[in-house]
């Protein structure tokens, strides 16, 4: 068995998840220290194995490596039932099991959560799907479905253009943070009662959730948010500017940070223009403001001003590529890109990198124990022979 420490050492979990939403979960646990099992299917193993490009230098997706690191990976025929025996012998084994097959199938396999738990009491069972498992079971669990439907496209993306996706799957990650939320509440109680429990999460309530201000505003206001490129409904300025290079965005949140902006770009009686002097004003007024910003920003270059905004206590960065963004990360002394320790890179074919935890804990910190698993790379060592 791995090394256990960590907050979460002890804990063992079964993962029958593939994609994004159910790994991206198991992975925050396994970070902390939890034993996560993967269960993939003989020849095929988790979808994104196949999603390519690009790759490692080793062949593999690099969409897969992103959510499978600290886990064991272990093969199993789900259509038969000494696959299916297998499978419930590694979860008696197991604190945890999370799947995200089609709302149905674990039942049908006999690895529902009502048979499970009827067996093991303290099981925590995290259930993941698209729509829920009632009438909305049948529907596909795909995040750009999730993103339509849901209601983000119809807020993303300029006035005048189309409904415009997320550049990242981001429905299937919120997603994943809200399983592992729930099964950590779920542990909780366990350890507090013996009793164990099954948890639901689905993408549409995820994403209408993380929708926050934009569904209250319809929930509480009756109002129906639209598309507003990367302006903001309620604060202004509070979006993106041309420079004289290229795009910088400016978070102004209040009246005091205002009045700095002004006094950089060089126009301080903006913070007196009655169009301009309080945030619901500068709503108002916004395209006139917007105007004067641009003009006013197009003397520089990007880096200029978020220098000059930042001293000056305006919340102001340029519009960075991926590339750019972990430079920036690694100038802040931020965790950006981890490197394996060496003996985990060899084990996995050569030097190996990992986006790091975003989770820092003092006492307990995420640790990189395990590279992402090649298909069925612990089946011997986790399962009796047959």
């Amino acid at each position: 068995m791995p090394d256990g420490r960590g907050a979460l050492g002890g804990v063992r979990v079964a993962d029958f998840s593939r994609v994004l939403a159910g790994p991206y979960a198991t992975m925050l646990l396994a970070d902390l220290g939890a034993d996560v099992v993967k269960i993939e299917r003989p020849g095929i193993g988790d979808d994104t194995r196949a999603w390519q490009p690009p790759t490692d230098h080793d062949g593999t997706s690099t969409y897969f490596l992103s959510v499978n690191r600290n886990k064991r990976s272990v093969v199993l025929d789900l259509a038969t039932e000494t696959g299916r025996e297998q499978a419930r012998s590694l979860v008696a084994e197991c604190d945890v099991v999370v799947e995200n097959f089609r709302p149905g199938t674990m039942e049908r396999l006999g690895l529902g959560h009502r048979e499970l738990l009827a067996r093991h009491p303290g099981l925590v069972y995290c259930s993941i799907s698209g729509f829920g498992s009632g009438a909305g079971a049948a529907i596909p669990g795909y995040d750009l479905l999730a993103q339509a439907v849901g209601g983000l496209m119809s807020v993303t993306g300029d006035a005048s253009g189309e409904p415009v996706k997320a550049g990242v799957a981001l429905v299937d990650v919120i997603t994943g943070l809200h399983a592992s939320l729930g099964i950590l509440a779920a542990l909780r109680h366990r350890d507090a009662t013996g009793q164990g429990q099954h948890v639901e999460v689905n993408l549409l309530s995820s994403l209408l959730s993380a929708m926050v201000n934009q569904a209250s505003a319809f929930a509480v206001a009756g109002v129906v948010p639209g598309r507003m490129g990367n302006a903001h409904p309620s604060i202004a300025p509070y979006e993106t500017f041309p420079t004289a290079d290229r795009p910088i965005a400016i978070a102004v949140g209040n009246d005091k940070q205002f009045a700095a902006l002004a006094d950089v770009v060089g126009d301080p009686g903006l913070a007196l223009d009655e169009r301009f002097r309080s945030n619901g004003d500068r709503v108002a007024h916004r395209g006139e403001l917007r105007g004067v910003l641009t003009e006013r920003l197009g003397a520089d270059g990007a880096d200029h001003w978020s220098a000059v905004l930042l001293a000056a206590g305006v919340p102001a960065g340029p519009v960075n590529t991926v590339d750019e963004a972990f430079g920036f990360a690694r100038e802040l002394g931020l965790p950006g890109i981890v490197d394996l320790p060496a003996a985990l890179a060899d084990e996995a074919g050569g030097p190996f990198r990992q986006v790091a935890s975003p989770i820092a804990l003092s006492a307990t910190p995420a640790r990189y124990r395990l590279p992402p698993p090649s298909l069925g790379q612990h089946t011997t060592e986790l399962l009796p022979p047959s």
